[in-house]
């Protein structure tokens, strides 16, 4: 899997197209969630986009510090559901640690996590903080990684 960092002017149509294509695909149909997935924040963003043979099979959506936390923020983590075998999701999220720390110059990161995805974001030095809650029905927890 190869790794490309974007802007959201950068990406094309057809990145773009795909990228909304798999969060509707991983947080709308298999998580069997409704909820409004083009929430206005893409263009704030910096895309990691993880591709195999010109495809994007993972991905996240970064932000500085101060637009979505305090600190800088992961999000709308993914990776294709025939792809999770091959620890692509271990590969986005190093990237998008690397990427903030480069970008942001900061290494305090929140992120709000499925709560069955705990034991995989502190194998990436996240540590839980307050309370479960639910969002869009979905047990999470807000997780930081500090330098």
């Amino acid at each position: 899997m190869e790794i490309e960092i974007k802007e959201f002017p950068d990406l094309n149509l057809e990145e773009l197209y795909e990228i909304l294509q798999l969060r509707s695909e991983i947080f709308v149909v298999e998580q069997d969630c409704v909820y409004q997935d083009i929430d206005g924040k893409d263009q704030k963003a910096l895309h990691i986009l993880g591709k195999k043979e010109g495809k994007i099979v993972a991905y996240t959506r970064c932000f500085d510090n101060g637009f979505y936390f305090e600190e800088a923020a992961i999000g709308r983590v993914l990776v294709k559901m025939e792809e999770r075998k091959y620890g692509y999701g271990h590969k986005i999220m190093q990237a998008s640690i690397a990427a903030i720390k480069e970008r942001f110059k900061t290494e305090n990161i929140k992120l709000s996590a499925q709560q069955y995805l705990i034991k995989f974001y502190e194998s990436h030095g996240f540590s839980t903080t307050g309370e479960g809650y639910l969002e869009d029905g979905i047990p999470h927890i807000a997780m930081v990684k500090t330098s």
